[in-house]
């Protein structure tokens, strides 16, 4: 399809009347068969906030954000978006939600507008003309305009990550979940994606969840952190407070030392 006219588009208006919606994670358990993924974890997401869940490789982030988008069901416990059970299929249906996947999860048959045009297309949310001015209108938020008919194989990594955000932002969501949203970044393509989604939550008062293991964003752009630690809360308050944390595992974590002469990889081969 060809690049609509921007003109005709009400290009400052904002992405809808969204409300932001709370979160509550109430004693999560998650096992696989044997192995316990999450134990008893406990925290809650204000409206409009900006969480970041943190924590090693495999200490339950994907998974819990699993949970809350519906895709995985507790061994023990729940999720609830204001209120509404996570893993009921209605709750989708009433809480407009949407997810940044890592790598993107773009169609590369389809053109940067098609892949942002695709949802509210198979959905119907609004005549060809509507859904025209929502996709540019999320394209200019992200600076994208000028990539509307280049195909994902075209970009770089930075801007495939901005049109998964536009994606997004077409659905209009009430709860924007980001899956390590700056991995594979360069330094100053990192700081852009964290004011990007600091800016959104000023501009539409979305609620935010992000999974990361990027400090910098976390400093950055928190209301409040989580630190995930084998299955459980390790921390949660503010970003200011983990500047100077006072557990161990945490500052280790945080701010790992260089040991030439006592490496990591010797004591994971014992």
């Amino acid at each position: 399809m060809p690049p609509p006219d921007t003109e005709t588009a009400d290009l400052e208006k904002p992405m809808g009347g969204t409300s932001a919606v709370g979160v509550k994670v109430e004693n999560l358990s998650k096992s696989f068969g044997s192995f316990d993924v999450l134990k008893g974890v406990t925290f809650d997401v204000q409206p409009g906030e900006i969480f970041v869940l943190m924590g090693p490789s495999g200490s339950g982030k994907s998974v819990l954000l699993k949970h809350v988008v519906g895709l995985e069901l507790p061994s023990a416990g729940r999720v609830t978006i204001d209120g509404l059970d996570a893993a009921e299929p209605t709750t989708r249906e009433k809480v407009r939600m949407a997810l940044v996947f890592q790598a993107g999860a773009l169609f590369n048959s389809l053109s940067v507008y098609d892949n942002l045009a695709l949802y509210p297309r198979e959905h119907r949310l609004a005549k060809e003309s509507g859904i025209r001015d929502k996709v540019m209108r999320a394209l200019q938020i992200l600076s994208l305009e000028h990539a509307a008919q280049k195909q994902p194989s075209e970009l770089s990594g930075g801007m495939r990550k901005r049109v998964a955000i536009a994606r997004a932002l077409v659905m209009e969501p009430q709860l924007m979940l980001y899956d390590e949203p700056t991995s594979e970044l360069d330094p100053v393509m990192s700081a852009t994606i964290s004011e990007i989604i600091a800016t959104l939550k000023e501009q539409y008062r979305v609620t935010s969840i992000v999974v990361s293991h990027d400090r910098e964003l976390a400093l950055g752009i928190a209301n409040r952190v989580g630190i995930l630690m084998g299955g459980k809360l390790a921390y949660l308050g503010s970003a200011s407070a983990l500047r100077q944390p006072q557990d161990g595992r945490i500052e280790e974590f945080l701010h790992p030392k260089i040991d030439l002469k006592n490496p990591r990889f010797k004591k994971l081969e014992n």
